[in-house]
């Protein structure tokens, strides 16, 4: 009855499948603050855990126990008899468990950063427990779309356009995070905090893909079978490599650089379009979704950012919701039996679109429910103290996931603009005393009376990284033996130059800076404020600051020698 090829490859996908989880969490937790990193991961292992029991206790029923047209019955904890083929009932059932667990978890990074833990755990098992299980049936467990002839292979609309639409919905209600947008409207981006961490998740969740849609097969038995399993993982890897290619030049061309993330969210993009349909368009129908997914993934993330204001932390709505419907539609165009483009006419198009618009009814209706609900009985949002403070220590008592590193999150910090200029010249011998003194600011503190002036003073030097060893040279030269270096963040005009994330300007982005400072008697002043104006001036700006302070004291602990003569390293 049984085939062990089938079970075996049906088991080893559903492994693939699951571990897309640690993709969903790199990736969710790369594009948000450091902040909330343990809160991300935290929800990423709970809807899976949480979502397991629900669906082995209400969810498989549901999808499965029976045939009705809206739902399939009631079956707790999976004691019914079915019928999967050559596939034992288990094997099945933990094949579609972690399907239910990727539409749960699509959730959590379109809400990040502001959702109070509770609120998601409750609502991740809805999902597992009714929403997810009765479009499932619907489509995958011989309800009426099935019944009508709608097609979704691996869930383009099963799985991750249910999600989106949860995502989309979730993030309208939450309202966007503090500090996203300001008075005019205008968003802000706020940047993730690793982006290593978000690639990786998104290179681990193109691998588990090919079980994702190859082990829908649930058999590698015949040559049939065999040509169909090889043809749809072709297709999902073309796919996911021309939407990342477009996605690639899209954001090059309309932001003037190639934006990472949004290259990669690409590559999700084409995965999640070809998944209704792999089984059923040929190569050349593949790459034509594929390059379609990842467009739509840029202008999709600006809709949603810009004009519908809905904020999308880690863009699951233009990803799983946008491209989960264009995906199924894209069936009836360019399914090779049926499709629009290969003489097919409307009818599957137009049934692929009824599929869409019943799914998203369905899911809006629900999830608006079960959203209000949790929204007025144990709150949907943390407070404004929780959500700056970061979640991670208000939710779990975490001070920080990366123990031992210093990460600041300085996305908020108050600024003050330099009066720098750009004066085209790029050597300090061409410019004019005026235009050094434009470039390289210097800031003295008001002199002391002379019988008060200890003689001493302290000089603190802002520099560019690539200016640093220059610095230190000049003025190891001039006789400063010591100083004190330390690595800032800060900028002044140029206020990160106009750069942009996801598509959004990066509003008063800090740069990386040394701070370098030396205290000095012997060696003049004026003299150090020359030679460090001389070697950072490039009369661009950011060349700098010099800033100068009288020192009251100076105390020498190993000697106990005071003064001046703590200043002298001669022994």
């Amino acid at each position: 009855m049984y085939n062990s090829a089938d079970v075996t490859w049906t088991l080893v996908a559903a492994f693939l499948v699951f571990f897309m989880q640690a993709g969903f969490a790199l990736c969710e937790a790369g594009l948000t603050r450091a902040k909330n990193t343990g809160n991300i991961l935290m929800k990423n292992m709970m809807d899976f855990c949480i979502g397991t029991p629900c669906y082995w206790i209400v969810g498989f029923g549901i999808m499965f126990a029976g045939s009705g047209a809206l739902i399939g019955g009631f079956d707790p904890f999976i004691r019914g008899s079915y019928d999967f083929g050559t596939l034992p009932v288990w094997v099945y059932a933990v094949f579609q468990t972690v399907f239910c667990a990727t539409a749960a978890t699509i959730v959590s990074g379109s809400m990040a950063e502001r959702t109070k833990f509770s609120a998601y755990c409750c609502y991740s098992a809805a999902i597992s427990l009714i929403v997810y299980p009765i479009s499932g049936h619907w489509i995958w467990g011989g309800g009426w779309l099935a019944q009508l002839g709608f097609h979704d292979f691996a869930g383009s609309t099963a799985v991750h356009f249910v999600g989106g639409v949860t995502a989309c919905l979730g993030a309208w209600m939450l309202g966007p995070r503090i500090g996203k947008y300001n008075k005019a409207g205008t968003p802000r981006a706020i940047p993730g905090h690793n982006l290593t961490a978000m690639a990786l998740g998104v290179f681990i969740l193109w691998f588990c893909w090919f079980g994702f849609n190859g082990g829908s097969t649930v058999s590698m038995t015949g040559d049939d079978t065999m040509v169909s399993a090889g043809l749809i993982c072709f297709n999902t890897n073309l796919a996911a490599a021309l939407a990342t290619v477009a996605a690639l030049i899209v954001s090059w061309v309309r932001y003037g650089k190639p934006d990472v993330s949004l290259t990669f969210n690409g590559a999700l993009a084409g995965l999640v379009a070809i998944t209704a349909g792999c089984d059923l368009v040929d190569p050349f129908g593949a790459a034509i979704i594929g390059i379609v997914a990842g467009v739509l993934c840029i202008f999709s993330v600006e809709f949603f950012d810009k004009i519908a204001k809905i904020d999308d932390p880690v863009g699951a709505v233009s990803v799983h919701c946008v491209n989960g419907a264009w995906g199924t539609i894209a069936v009836g165009l360019f399914a090779t039996e049926g499709g629009l483009f290969y003489g097919g006419g409307l009818a599957k198009l137009g049934l692929q679109l009824l599929g869409v618009v019943s799914v998203a009814a369905w899911v809006l209706v629900t999830m608006f429910l079960i959203f209000t609900i949790i929204k007025k009985t144990i709150g949907l949002r943390v407070s404004e103290k929780e959500e700056l403070d970061g979640l991670d220590i208000h939710e779990h008592g975490l001070t920080s996931a990366y123990a031992g590193f210093a990460i600041s999150d300085a996305t908020y910090a108050e600024l003050d603009a330099n009066e720098n200029t750009d004066l085209g010249e790029d050597d300090v011998t061409k410019a004019s005393p005026e235009r050094v003194a434009a470039a390289v600011k210097v800031v003295k503190e008001s002199p002391l009376p002379v019988e008060l002036d200890s003689g001493m003073h302290k000089v603190s030097i802002i520099v560019q990284l690539a200016k640093f060893e220059a610095l230190k040279r000049a003025l190891n030269e001039i006789g400063v033996t010591g100083m004190t270096v330390t690595q800032v963040m800060g900028c002044g005009l140029q206020k990160g130059s106009g750069e942009k994330y996801r598509g959004a300007e990066v509003d008063a982005t800090l740069l990386p800076k040394v701070k370098v400072e030396v205290v000095v008697s012997k060696i003049p002043v004026e003299k150090i404020i020359e030679t460090a104006t001389k070697t950072l001036y490039t009369g661009h700006i950011g060349d700098g600051k010099i800033f100068v302070y009288n020192v009251a004291k100076v105390v020498k602990v190993r000697t106990g020698e005071q003064d001046y003569a703590a200043l002298q390293d001669v022994e």
